[in-house]
């Protein structure tokens, strides 16, 4: 395990910036998966829960996180999966490392803790996580991304599906009084929602931007300009993207400052969330 994750500085299209690379910090708990899953652990363990109840789609990282944070610790995994019961990568790993899996209808899928309370309400080992491990220890969690920095920031850019490690960045920002401007990618579309996620957390939202415009269909789509950005990135930089969610962080960093709406003198540090088991899904685009 590699804490604290390093920095690394890229040149791309003569734009500069520094990546911190989460993504190192484990081979299957990486990136923001490792941050939110920490203290989540941690409260479990207090509570001598041993079984971890979850949820996530067809192609989650999370998923596959949680049961190998699971197998770790000695721990029981069951998930819950949204949708019609199919067999990928994904979930042939999260079965290897032990991870029960529980196919439901997306109707049922909504109601999460009613799922979780039907199935396994009688077993007192049974631990609710929520989908993406999105809850306040999480946030405490990726709050310590910033703790970690050497230097101060004038941008610091992550991508967005709940909110959760965004909400965490913030708050280190806050806690540390810096003047660090943080700038989001939702990579779902209609993301303004993310705002009011991160202001159940942290209301105070003076140093946060949100950039919509990145999302390129909506979660879980490309387009050929963001799979030959991510091929192109990948080759000149030696650091592999994902297409859900880093993949449109760095696409959208270099847009900005190609639109001069971020200086490229500017100090610059993206977040690298790993996730990368992800792109599995999406090979067959790369050989278009």
């Amino acid at each position: 395990m590699q804490l604290p994750s390093p920095i690394h500085q890229v040149t791309y299209n003569n734009h500069t910036f520094f990546i911190k690379r989460d993504d190192l910090i484990d081979s299957f708990v990486s990136g923001n998966k490792w941050r939110k899953l920490k203290y989540i652990l941690l409260d479990a363990a207090a509570k001598n829960k041993k079984h971890l109840v979850t949820f996530g789609g067809a192609y989650s990282n999370h998923l596959l996180a949680t049961a190998a944070a699971a197998a770790k610790h000695q721990l029981k995994a069951t998930a819950f999966v949204r949708g019609e019961e199919v067999s990928n990568e994904m979930l042939s790993l999260c079965k290897i490392f032990g991870m029960r899996l529980h196919f439901v209808s997306r109707e049922s899928y909504r109601n999460k803790l009613q799922l979780f309370e039907a199935n396994y309400g009688n077993d007192e080992d049974a631990y609710f996580i929520n989908e993406g491990g999105a809850s306040a220890e999480a946030i405490i969690g990726c709050a310590e991304i910033i703790a970690e920095l050497p230097q101060p920031f004038d941008h610091i850019f992550c991508a967005a599906g709940t909110g959760t490690t965004a909400a965490g960045l913030l708050k280190g920002i806050n806690q540390l009084n810096l003047n660090t401007q943080l700038h989001v990618i939702p990579v779902l579309k209609g993301g303004n929602f993310i705002a009011e996620e991160i202001a159940r957390f942290k209301p105070n939202l003076t140093k946060l931007h949100l950039h919509t415009d990145y999302h390129f269909g909506g979660y879980a789509k490309t387009t050929r300009e963001l799979i030959f950005f991510i091929k192109d990135f990948t080759a000149k930089t030696g650091i592999l993207l994902d297409p859900i969610y880093t993949g449109k962080m760095c696409f959208a960093i270099n847009d900005l400052i190609a639109k001069n709406q971020i200086s490229k003198e500017a100090k610059i540090l993206a977040i690298h969330t790993g996730g990368l088991f992800g792109i599995l899904g999406k090979l067959a685009e790369f050989d278009k």
